[in-house]
Formats: structure tokens, C-alpha cells, sequence
């Protein structure tokens, strides 16, 4: 497969900077860079968007997930292991993706969205910095990396929300403020990127030059929006997730029943 043309590559470009900012600040840029790659490429297979997206993507996360732990605090435990518990679900989802519909899946998402919606808008104190002071028990620490494994097969099955998803768990059962989720949502999101890329790359199914060239523009999008994240804080993290979570639900409706 060849580069598309000059203005289409500055299209993708473009959205990979975007999907970058998006997913620096709280998940969902997929459902920028996936829809494009696919406008591009009409008779590319579904499986080589996805798996283009995860290489331009990854970068971009990991330069986040760097950025964000210089600055905020986080549970190291959590940190060592929840990498390879996402990396490896994440790969089994991408093993599973080809097997099970999108149709299938969007209904799910869109409930669990505006479910999360309505929970982070009528508690406002909810990802709070007063929450994140109480303590943790083992169960809830054991639940929330079950949960982080469910969403990282997620991840590698479907994808959109993923970023959304890790930041409500670990807020909703670590006690932590949304700032803190974040940032452990980004080390989560490059491991779930990696193990979905491994099995993407033995399929077949990672356009490898185009993907570096994103990456680029991903990575430039990350760091603003990393950067507007640690300047502003909880409250931005707050606002991008209700921002995204109504946007989201739009547009995964009009693909479902457009």
C-alpha cells in the first residue's frame, strides 16, 4: 500500500495531532484517526485502521504517560503491575477483534457512556483531590486490576473510551483524583497499544510508514495537551471527560443507527 496524496496525508497528519491532544487529556482520539484512516483508504480492511491507529497512538500515549509522572503522584504498585496485565489482554481483544462485530459491541458503549456521564455530573465531588486522600483496600486494589483487564481486552477488541474508561475505574475504586487516574490511565493505554500493535504487526495489519508518520504529529498533540492538563489540573480532566463522553456517544449512535 502506498502514501495516499499530499492534501489526504496532511488530513491524516492533522487528525493524528488532534486524536494526540485528545488522548493526552482523556481518552478517545481513536474515534478521530479511525474514521479518517478509513475515508482514505476505502478498501482497506477495518483491521489495518485499527492497527495503524495503535502504532500512531502509542507514542503519543507513552510521551503522556511520561509527562504526567514527573508531575503527579501515583501508586507504583500500580504501575508495575498493571503493564503487563494490559499489555496481555489488550492482545488477547486484538486476537478476538476480527471474530466479533463493531454493531455488536457500539450499543454496549454507548449505554456505558452516558452512564458515566450522568455519575460524573451529578457528583461533583467525585475525582476529586478530598477522595484521593482515603485509603485503599486489597479488594478494591484486586477489583480495580481485574476491571483494567477487562478494558484493556476492550481495547484491543474495540477501542473507543478506553482512556475514559481506565480514568472512571481507577478514580471510582482507587480513591484517586481524576488528575491521578490520568496518569495511570496513560502508562495502562500504551500497554494496552503495545499488546494490540504485537498482534496487529503479526497479522499483517500495521501500515508501518504511514504509522511513523502519524506518530509524529501524535506526539505533538500529546505534549499540548499533557501540558494543558498539568496547568489546569483536576477540574480540565473533569470538564474534557464530560465533553467527550457526549461527543462519543453522538457519534458512535449516527455509526449505529445513522
Amino acid at each position: 500500500m502506498d502514501l495516499p496524496s499530499a492534501p489526504l496525508l496532511s488530513l491524516l497528519i492533522g487528525g493524528a495531532a488532534v486524536a494526540g491532544w485528545i488522548d493526552a487529556v482523556v481518552g478517545g482520539g481513536g474515534l478521530v484517526l479511525i474514521p479518517l484512516m478509513l475515508m482514505v483508504f476505502p478498501s482497506a480492511p477495518p483491521a489495518l485502521a485499527l492497527g495503524t491507529n495503535k502504532l500512531a497512538a502509542v507514542w503519543g500515549t507513552a510521551t503522556a504517560a511520561c509527562m504526567y509522572l514527573r508531575s503527579v503522584s501515583v501508586d507504583r504498585r500500580l504501575v508495575a503491575v498493571s503493564i503487563p496485565i494490559a499489555a496481555c489482554c489488550a492482545a488477547v481483544g486484538a486476537l478476538a477483534a476480527s471474530a466479533i462485530s463493531s454493531d455488536v459491541m457500539r450499543p454496549f458503549v454507548i449505554v456505558l457512556m452516558v452512564g458515566v456521564g450522568a455519575f460524573v455530573a451529578f457528583r461533583p465531588q467525585f475525582g476529586s483531590t478530598r477522595e484521593s486522600s482515603l485509603p485503599v483496600s486489597r479488594t478494591r486494589f484486586g477489583v480495580a486490576l481485574a476491571v483494567l483487564g477487562i478494558i484493556g481486552l476492550y481495547d484491543g477488541v474495540f477501542g473507543p473510551g478506553t482512556g475514559m474508561f481506565l480514568i472512571i475505574t481507577l478514580t471510582a475504586l482507587l480513591h484517586q483524583s481524576f488528575l491521578q487516574s490520568a496518569a495511570m490511565a496513560k502508562v495502562a493505554n500504551t500497554a494496552t497499544n503495545i499488546g494490540a500493535i504485537a498482534v496487529f504487526a503479526a497479522q499483517g495489519n500495521v501500515f508501518w510508514l504511514l504509522g511513523a508518520i502519524l506518530a509524529v504529529a501524535n506526539v505533538a498533540g500529546s505534549v499540548v495537551g499533557s501540558r494543558l492538563v498539568l496547568g489546569r489540573g483536576t477540574a480540565i480532566v473533569r470538564y474534557a471527560l464530560l465533553v467527550v463522553v457526549v461527543v462519543m456517544a453522538v457519534k458512535l449512535s449516527i455509526d449505529q443507527f445513522g
